[in-house]
């Protein structure tokens, strides 16, 4: 199962951070939900196949730990991803700073026109 298609349901997404805070067996995670305790069963099976979490048996119930180091595929492409964001080069940023100060200077100008002429007319 792939990691990416694992974090595709809401529900799955919600169970690994609530793992996030520490082991929990199903039937704590399906009081967390509206869901039955087959199902959650059936989504921890999901997230268990992607290697996202581990279940170890613990008499007749099994605790489950979410496994961090499986979502290194998403940190990956989240730092690829972000690498992309366009860097604006410092001289761009220094013409728009003297752009903002001439609308700066054009504004106080003919608010001082308009006054003139108030006083004026």
């Amino acid at each position: 199962m792939d990691v990416f298609t694992a974090l595709g349901d809401p529900v799955r997404r919600a169970l690994l951070r609530r793992l996030a805070e520490g082991p929990a067996r199903v039937v704590d995670l399906a009081a967390d939900h509206d869901i039955s305790r087959p199902a959650v069963s059936r989504h921890l099976k999901v997230l268990g196949e992607a290697g996202l979490v581990a279940g170890t048996a613990q008499g007749r119930e099994r605790h489950y730990t979410l496994v961090p180091s499986a979502l290194e595929p998403v940190a990956v492409l989240l730092a690829e991803l972000s690498d992309r964001t366009p860097r604006i080069p410092e001289h761009v940023l220094d013409a728009l700073e003297l752009e903002v100060r001439r609308t700066r200077r054009d504004r106080a100008a003919d608010r001082h026109a308009r006054t003139e002429r108030k006083d004026a007319g």
